[in-house]
Parts: C-alpha cells; sequence; structure tokens
C-alpha cells in the first residue's frame, strides 16, 4: 500500500477498526478532516477505494512484523 506518512499520533491499542473492531493499524485521512480507522486485513481489503477518497493514509501495518525489543536503526 502506498502511503503517505503523516505527523499524526501513532496509532495505539485504544485505536479500533471502524469495520470490525480490531486493532487499528491504518488512519486514513478525508479531505474534509475526518478520519477513519482500519485494522490491516480491511486496509488492504479497501485499499483501491481508499486511494481514490483519502488526503492522507498513516500505514503503521510494518508493526505486525517487527519483533518487539528490538531496536530499530533510527532508535540506535
Amino acid at each position: 500500500m502506498t502511503t503517505v506518512l503523516t505527523s499524526a499520533s501513532p496509532l495505539t491499542a485504544a485505536d479500533r477498526c471502524d469495520r470490525c473492531g480490531a486493532q487499528a493499524y491504518l488512519r486514513v485521512v478525508l479531505p474534509s478532516g475526518g478520519e477513519l480507522l482500519f485494522c490491516a486485513h480491511h486496509g488492504r481489503k479497501f485499499e483501491p477505494e481508499l486511494k481514490k477518497i483519502a488526503a492522507e493514509i498513516q500505514d503503521e501495518t510494518e508493526r505486525l512484523t517487527s519483533i518487539p525489543g528490538t531496536a530499530s536503526d533510527e532508535e540506535r
């Protein structure tokens, strides 16, 4: 998914998918200023439509494959 990284705050476990209630890993900011939250599954499922309507997409799905407790190159 091609995304734009925003200066928005990181998504937390309290942020839930608007479709199913699972933890959200994508924030879609609409041109009107509203936002939609999606889990990775629904983000992928609705990707073509989201790209058409989104002003910005904050994609944090890489957190699903990162190993907890290991520092990234940026954190070192």
